[in-house]
């Protein structure tokens, strides 16, 4: 399997080539285009179960899509909103994504829908993390372009909940308030991410509830 990413950062494609036999899973939605070669098939990942804890959970859509290369042929994904595509080759670790930003993997990666814990759950931002494991490519997407930070042994850092993207499992982290209550309240930061290296932290330089935030103000009201 070979693949490029084109027009990075903003409008972001993954131009992905697979030899015959080859598959990909994505999340429904995410393809632009494909091969005559290429086969799909749509799915819950897991059972119904599976599919369910996947949607209600993990934020991600309940329904997973595979593509099959019947012949060598190509498939294009992209991201819903504007923004980036990463790519994580992966060789036997495990990645937690932030729920939404899972886009694409082959087959040999392992997605697990895990919980960030009760702190996470209730900050509102959907801090809700998928354990992606194995072996093969993990396609992650963002809202904004994509910011690799590495993190050394024992070096803390601190990021807007609504900026997450994914992280190494060898990173520890913990959501709280960005200050006091009225720090939190008024600096319009909302609650935080305080990560704890080792490990890479990948972050999006938008975020969704920003543009929500500032677009519902703009909407005109019905009138009665």
């Amino acid at each position: 399997m070979q693949y490029e990413i084109l027009h990075r950062p903003s409008y972001a494609l993954a131009q992905i080539q697979l030899a015959s036999g080859e598959q990909l899973q994505a999340e429904s939605g995410a393809m632009v285009s494909m091969s005559a070669s290429i086969s799909i098939e749509t799915g819950m990942r897991g059972g119904l179960l599976g599919g369910l804890k996947r949607s209600v959970l993990g934020g991600e859509s309940f329904f997973i899509n595979t593509f099959t290369a019947e012949q060598s042929g190509e498939v294009t994904i992209a991201p819903g909103l504007p923004g980036d595509i990463q790519v994580i080759e992966m060789d036997g670790g495990s990645v937690l994504v932030q729920s939404g930003s899972f886009l694409a993997a082959t087959t040999e990666i392992e997605v697990d829908t895990s919980w960030g814990g009760a702190n996470s759950f209730f900050s509102g931002e959907g801090l809700i993390l998928l354990r992606c494991s194995g072996h093969g490519l993990l396609f992650l997407s963002s809202y904004g372009a994509i910011h690799l930070k590495e993190l050394n042994v024992g070096e803390e850092y601190t990021v807007d909940t609504g900026h997450m993207v994914a992280f190494d499992d060898s990173v520890t982290y913990n959501v709280g308030r960005s200050g006091g209550w009225k720090t939190t309240l008024l600096s319009g930061e909302g609650l935080v991410c305080k990560l704890t290296g080792p490990g890479r932290f990948y972050m999006q330089t938008r975020s969704q509830d920003a543009l929500l935030n500032w677009l519902l103000p703009q909407i005109p009201k019905q009138r009665s």
